[in-house]
C-alpha cells in the first residue's frame, strides 16, 4: 500500500514531467510500470532520437529501486546492447538507492547519461572503449542508431 501511494505522488509531481523532452504514460494503467519517451537532448549524439524506456518499479517501492530499461535500441556504454536495453545508473544500485531518492532525479541521471556516458561504470566495455578511444567512431556509431532505430516518436 505504501508503493502505491508513493508511486501516486510520484507521477503527480511528474505530470507534466519536469525533466526536458520527456513524457511520462502508465504501461496498460500499470501504476508500477511507466513508460518514458525521452528525446535526445540537443547537446549529445542522440539529439533527434526519441527513446522508449521503461521504469518498472517493485512492490516494495521506494525501499528497493526500481529498474530501468531501454526498449528503443542505443548505441551507448552504459546500456546493455541485448533485448532487455538494462541500464546501469549509480542511484538504482541499492546499496545507493534511499526511500527518499525521488523519480525526478533518476530521469534527469538518465537525460546526463545520454549528454555524458559514464564510461567508469560502463556495461558494455566493448561500447566505453570506442568512446574513449575513438569518439568519432562512436558519435558515427551513435547517430546510425538513432536514425535506424529511435528516430519515430
Amino acid at each position: 500500500m505504501a508503493a502505491v501511494k508513493r508511486l501516486q505522488n510520484e507521477l503527480s509531481k511528474n505530470t507534466p514531467p519536469t525533466t526536458p523532452g520527456t513524457t511520462i504514460k502508465l504501461v496498460n494503467d500499470d501504476l508500477f510500470n511507466w513508460e518514458i519517451i525521452m528525446d535526445g537532448p540537443a547537446e549529445s549524439f542522440y539529439a533527434g532520437g526519441h527513446f522508449k524506456i521503461q521504469l518498472s518499479f517493485p512492490t516494495n517501492f521506494p525501499f528497493k529501486p526500481p529498474t530501468v530499461s531501454f526498449h528503443t535500441k542505443i548505441w551507448h556504454p552504459n546500456v546493455t546492447n541485448d533485448d532487455k536495453g538494462s541500464m546501469c545508473l549509480g542511484i538504482l544500485r541499492p546499496d545507493v538507492w534511499k526511500p527518499a531518492s525521488q523519480i525526478r532525479s533518476v530521469l534527469d541521471l538518465i537525460r546526463n547519461l545520454l549528454i555524458e556516458p559514464d564510461i567508469d561504470n560502463a556495461v558494455e566495455a566493448s561500447i566505453a572503449d570506442q568512446y574513449k578511444n575513438d569518439r568519432k567512431g562512436f558519435e558515427k556509431q551513435a547517430k546510425e542508431w538513432v536514425k535506424k532505430y529511435a528516430s519515430a516518436k
